[in-house]
């Protein structure tokens, strides 16, 4: 099973729910009942704090983010605070981290190369901070990436602008690097793009710079979703992070 990767997109799927199926296919990763997946999802507005995260990064009271339809949730993911939302691609690979990438920084750098070689393709020029991670264009922040590996698996990934609502970024500091702004495919390119394409060239690239068979996966692993833990525990332990 090592060289192929099952590739579903989840739609329009509420983060926590999102969370706890990435938490089920990593543990079935773990046993390995499936092989290395890539998940797509657009989640309904949410702010999520990483684990170095501080709600000192949001500037909106909570009545404020009740009003605009915004959560906010706490996970395991590595990194600060970052927002979700309509108009975004995120991108979650459930994969065993030696096989797919040797070791986490090499991981960050191919979801890296994914994302911009992606962009290339729309006539974005992107590039990466020498200071920080994720994918940067003139005027911005284009993508965002944490990640977590557990038990040697790994969860999160990255969430790619294509025509999000830009302001509700400055509801926070995004990754902890407000002052360097954030922008989308829409902004820089001028129009809207077709996420469905965007989907399938990621997965193509992300095959490319992994050297793997991209393959659609069965609908059953969307099967059976786990309970939300109403105490909001991630669950994972032993977990090592990676973010922005």
């Amino acid at each position: 099973m090592l060289d192929k990767i099952w590739v579903a997109d989840l739609g329009c799927l509420a983060y926590e729910e999102a969370f706890a199926l990435q938490r089920r296919l990593a543990e079935d990763r773990d046993a390995g009942r499936v092989p290395d997946l890539l998940l797509f999802v657009e989640h309904p507005p949410v702010i999520t704090l990483g684990r170095r995260g501080s709600r000192d990064d949001i500037y909106a009271t909570p009545e404020q983010l009740a009003a605009l339809g915004i959560s906010v949730h706490e996970t395991n993911r590595g990194g600060l605070v970052t927002y979700h939302g309509p108009g975004q691609v995120v991108g979650y690979p459930i994969a065993r981290l030696r096989s797919l990438a040797g070791d986490a920084p090499s991981y960050v750098r191919g979801l890296e190369t994914t994302i911009i070689r992606t962009l290339a393709g729309l006539g974005v020029a992107a590039r990466r901070d020498a200071c920080h991670r994720g994918v940067f264009a003139d005027g911005g922040k284009l993508a965002a990436i944490g990640v977590a590996v557990s038990r040697g698996v790994t969860m999160h990934g990255f969430a790619l602008n294509l025509q999000p609502d830009l302001e509700h970024f400055a509801l926070i500091n995004p990754c902890g690097i407000g002052d360097l702004g954030v922008t989308s495919v829409e902004r820089v390119v001028g129009r809207a793009v077709d996420a469905g394409d965007v989907r399938r060239a990621l997965a193509f690239h992300f095959g490319e710079v992994f050297n793997r068979t991209m393959v659609p996966a069965p609908p059953s692993i969307l099967e059976g979703l786990c309970p939300i833990d109403p105490s909001g525990s991630v669950g994972v332990p032993a977990t090592a992070t990676v973010g922005t």
